[in-house]
């Protein structure tokens, strides 16, 4: 493994840790009521907006053509906006469970796609690698007590977004993995933030001006500055690290740390207990990551 690839691995191991505590950092701020789902995820949009934009200002500037733009915009809305829109509101009309189990085909759909669009192959290591990952998160989501399915309002519709997020996802991978290694992380982030942000952040001008942020609690604020700085700011410059060094199907197998991360919390929180089945859940989760980075594909990608 060179250096360029344990550093990939690291960064996409460090993105899904962040994503992993978020869950319960937003609930934290979704308790005061002040904020809705939308709010939220335009709040981490243009938060993450502004600290690229401040960041590159210590940092070479690179020239970005107008036919790089446009195919930068494209990437924040399958990348940022399509993904997190449709997941917010997706998970707001069906149970937290079938949201979980629905995140979980993610790692398939990439590979689906890196083998049609990137010629990439499908190995019997790299399948068995994501059947081993699945059965491990799927282990700990229906093993969890925060898996507990809860009322839904329309579940179907739900579903059908928390897929759509999973796929626009499972497309930023593939069809931009060659495109970003034209200039650094934060020229790509600083961008495709700004595109996201001006795509959404009009839509919720009224809640915007309506909101009594004075009411904030410093809990609330601090959860907020986790989901906007590490959640948000920190973990997509891991997941740039990570999709300029390795394969996508790879990439997207790290999304199988999520619900370990969120077990653990659960765990120390006193609402989730540890038990063998949650043992022999990560062990097959991280098995399947590292079938995957074994399978010929890893193997002979370039870095």
């Amino acid at each position: 493994m060179t250096t360029n690839q344990l550093r990939a691995h690291l960064a996409m191991l460090g993105a899904n840790v962040l994503w992993g505590g978020m869950a319960p950092m937003v609930k934290i701020v979704m308790a005061s009521g002040l904020v809705t789902s939308l709010m939220l995820t335009n709040f981490r949009m243009a938060g993450a907006a502004v600290l690229f934009w401040c960041t590159s200002l210590f940092t070479p500037r690179e020239h970005v053509p107008a036919a790089d733009l446009l195919r930068l915009a494209g990437a924040a809305m399958l990348g940022i906006v399509f993904n997190q829109g449709c997941y917010v509101f997706g998970v707001g009309l069906t149970s937290p469970g079938e949201a979980s189990v629905i995140t979980t085909t993610m790692p398939m759909w990439v590979m689906l796609l890196a083998a049609v669009l990137l010629h990439e192959p499908i190995t019997l290591k790299k399948a068995g690698g994501i059947v081993l990952g699945a059965a491990g998160a799927l282990i700990l989501v229906f093993s969890s007590a925060s898996a507990v399915t809860s009322s839904a309002s329309n579940p179907a519709l739900g579903d059908v977004l928390v897929l759509t997020a999973q796929l626009s996802y499972a497309l930023y991978l593939t069809f931009y993995r060659n495109f970003i290694r034209k200039y650094s992380v934060v020229t790509l982030m600083k961008w495709m933030f700004l595109f996201a942000s001006l795509a959404v952040v009009p839509l919720s001008l009224p809640q915007w001006l309506a909101t009594d942020w004075k009411s904030f609690t410093l809990a609330e604020a601090g959860g907020a500055a986790y989901i906007v700085v590490g959640a948000t700011f920190l973990s997509y410059i891991c997941v740039m690290i990570g999709q300029k060094n390795l394969r996508p199907t790879l990439v997207g197998m790290y999304n199988y740390v999520q619900p370990v991360v969120a077990c653990a919390i659960g765990i120390m929180l006193g609402l989730d207990t540890f038990t063998a089945i949650k043992i022999l859940a990560v062990a097959l989760i991280f098995s399947g990551v590292y079938l995957v980075n074994i399978s010929k594909a890893a193997k002979t990608d370039k870095n």
